[in-house]
């Protein structure tokens, strides 16, 4: 009788370890999924600088980028250009 209730207490207890580390791997995959994404976020953001910034060393880039800096600036600002 006493081994049948060491047994089951054993069984449970198995039983709730296993509930635990289930859920807690659920958490971990979900902060890392979370990471990831964020981390693929700021790569494509990376990406998005780093081709404008290669842009404004090319032929004429100098150009774009004062037309790109006149969409930045509100209308009634006044602008000194210095060359």
């Amino acid at each position: 009788m006493i081994f049948l209730i060491i047994k089951i207490s054993f069984s449970l207890l198995a039983i709730i370890s296993l509930i635990k580390l289930g859920y807690s791997s659920k958490v971990r995959f979900t902060r890392l999924r979370e990471i990831e994404d964020s981390f693929l976020y700021e790569k494509y953001r990376f990406n998005v600088l780093t081709h404008k910034f290669d842009e404004l060393f090319s032929s004429e880039g100098e150009q774009r980028f004062m037309k790109d800096q006149d969409q930045i600036i509100s209308r009634d600002i006044i602008r000194v250009i210095w060359r």
